[in-house]
């Protein structure tokens, strides 16, 4: 398909891009915030990749890498991936874009953790995701979904 999937620069640009989004939040209102208050370089990392169509960002997401000593999702604990706020625009939704920002995250060869959004499972289940249910997760309001490297062994410290 040709997508890109590029790391997203913090930058006033960016933000109101960020405004379309439905899980538009506190995370992208504390970035605001910072640039703001700092007005700092255009181009400061951000945890969020996006695909723009044209010049226009139709998805994105946000991956933070968890460190294996916070890890309660896998055994044993290791590193993993956080993905969360994946979303596509409506007007540019089932066009494979989604998917082109999981595959991208699985790239990185660890093991990813997300919390989907209501509706959202079987999208999850077609990225081979799989649902796990802690009582201990309900309990947190959490419905976490985890996908696990093929092979991956946990990492040695």
């Amino acid at each position: 398909m040709g997508v890109k999937v590029e790391k997203l620069k913090v930058n006033f640009k960016t933000l109101e891009e960020f405004k379309k989004f439905k899980e538009y939040g506190i995370q992208e209102l504390s970035m605001l915030e910072d640039l703001e208050a700092n007005m700092v370089d255009n181009d400061s990392e951000s945890p969020f990749y996006g695909v723009y169509f044209g010049d226009k960002l139709v998805a994105r997401m946000s991956l933070y890498q968890i460190d294996a000593k916070f890890d309660r999702y896998f055994y044993p604990p290791q590193n993993y991936l956080e993905l969360w706020k994946l979303e596509v625009l409506p007007d540019y939704q089932g066009k494979g874009y989604g998917k082109v920002l999981v595959e991208f995250a699985k790239n990185f060869g660890l093991p990813i953790k997300t919390n989907p959004r209501v509706k959202s499972s079987g999208f999850w289940e077609k990225m081979e995701f799989a649902n796990v249910d802690y009582e201990m997760e309900r309990d947190r309001g959490e419905n976490p979904f985890v996908w696990y490297p093929e092979g991956v062994k946990p990492q040695q410290h």
